[in-house]
């Protein structure tokens, strides 16, 4: 449109040249030129007019499709941030005087796809609208013909299930500092002193040796004022929720948690549930089993104190857990999932043969030396954050020295050098899922790490 205006314009110039060197007079080829003239200027005036409605519509199409991706949208279907998103444009189009967009000229698409622990939306918006002429409609231009388009991309938060298996063995009756395991040591006299606080209902004398009214280790360490390694599980599962119930509400993303506790038995302490207060409130009954005595479960089970069954309770979530989807809102899509794992990584259970835990049918060993159920898990599109909370030595238990030692190189001074349950647990972890918690050391912090590490996510790109 603008080549021809311009041709014309050229054309007329010519014209004037060539009568002005004829002779012409001003007046008759004033009288001439100034019907074509009038259009020309007349048809620039249309022109400017409709530029200036689609640098408008264009403002609007970009608008329309950056809706459909702000962090409140991201939390709907594609379908609805679609229909959002050209809704958004067709009622702002009409605000626009003189152009004319109808619904069936504008078309929006928005795709999902999952990327990683993501969600990329790609949205487009395309249009067609007409601007009306003035001058140019008397020489059957009634309208220009106007379009234009825009793009959008974002990174969204997925939807995810947590399932958080959480070893509550009797090796997390630890001390959970240096100085609490010190207290233990120094206030037992079994085994030369017995940092585990063991629970027992009907202790043998020589489970309480020295201890005061033979109370078990467990009553006696409460006496003392000694934390246990489990009482800070508890306490990182429940400030779990609250911060899982603080990012959900930041991505505006759906998440629900499953706790499963794993000793000698499996046990679901909550099923998967949106409610993430209901699921804080079922974290705080975490705690380690209570025994009968040493080496049994109640008065006639003896089990030999095979109570770590941990790649039971891999196993066990494994078949808890259902195929993982792709964490969006579209239709028929699941959330993504993340296994949660927090323990020492020591294997102690009951296998058909090769023991070498004191007894052919009794393994002790690091995580996944048995069967390697992660990697099963991690196939299925599973992650798995693996929050190792470190086997301290004990060298004054006899338990660790005949069977764990074994897996653990100890300097001089007490360092661990090389520890093959710190290994495995790595080995077992997504990839950047894997935090060490030694002796000490803060377990609900590392367990927000983790799970903040799990839940990141790509913001806006445009």
């Amino acid at each position: 449109m603008k080549r021809a205006l311009d041709r014309f314009a050229r054309v007329a110039l010519m014209r004037l040249r060539d009568w002005r060197h004829n002779g012409g007079g001003v007046a008759m080829l004033t009288a001439i030129l100034i019907v074509p003239l009038t259009f020309a200027l007349g048809m620039a005036y249309d022109y400017t007019m409709a530029s200036n409605r689609k640098d408008q519509i264009d403002g609007m199409a970009d608008a329309a499709a950056l809706g459909a991706v702000t962090p409140a949208m991201m939390a709907q279907s594609s379908t609805v941030a679609q229909t959002r998103a050209k809704t958004l444009f067709t009622d702002q189009a009409a605000t626009v005087s003189g152009a004319t967009v109808l619904p069936g000229d504008v078309n929006v698409t928005v795709v999902d796809t999952p990327l990683g622990a993501t969600i990329t939306r790609n949205v487009s918006l395309t249009y067609k609208a007409t601007s009306p002429n003035v001058f140019a409609g008397i020489l059957g231009l009634p309208a220009f013909q106007i379009g234009g388009s825009s793009a959008a991309t974002s990174g969204g938060a997925p939807n995810i299930d947590f399932y958080l298996l959480l070893d509550d063995s009797p090796s997390m009756e630890i001390g959970a500092t240096q100085a609490d395991i010190n207290t233990m040591v120094s206030h037992t006299s079994q085994q030369s002193g017995c940092a585990f606080a063991c629970h027992e209902t009907n202790p043998t004398a020589a489970d309480v040796k020295g201890n005061p009214g033979g109370e078990d280790n467990y009553t006696l360490a409460r006496n003392l004022g000694v934390t246990l390694r489990i009482d800070l599980v508890n306490t990182a599962t429940q400030n779990l929720m609250s911060t899982a119930q603080s990012t959900e509400a930041q991505n505006h993303a759906a998440y629900r948690a499953a706790i499963y506790t794993m000793d000698y038995n499996f046990t679901n302490l909550q099923a998967l549930t949106s409610d993430l207060t209901t699921a804080q409130k079922s974290a705080a009954n975490i705690a380690s089993p209570t025994v009968y005595s040493n080496s049994f479960l109640t008065k006639t089970n003896n089990n030999n104190d095979e109570d770590s069954a941990l790649d039971t309770g891999l196993q066990k979530s494994n078949t808890a857990m259902p195929d993982p989807g792709g964490g969006t809102n579209n239709a028929g899509d699941t959330p993504q999932e993340v296994l949660f794992i927090v323990s020492d990584g020591v294997v102690d259970e009951n296998v058909a043969s090769g023991g070498s835990c004191g007894s052919s049918t009794r393994a002790c060993a690091p995580i996944n030396s048995l069967v390697d159920w992660c990697t099963k898990i991690k196939n299925r599109g599973i992650r798995i954050a693996f929050l190792y909370t470190t086997y301290y030595p004990l060298p004054t238990n006899a338990f660790y020295n005949s069977n764990i030692a074994k897996y653990q190189t100890v300097d001089s001074h007490g360092n661990i050098t090389t520890d093959q349950m710190a290994i495995n647990a790595q080995n077992c972890a997504s990839q950047g899922l894997f935090f060490q918690v030694d002796t000490g050391g803060n377990i609900s912090d590392a367990l927000q790490t983790l799970f903040l590490r799990a839940v990141s996510t790509a913001r806006l790109t445009q």
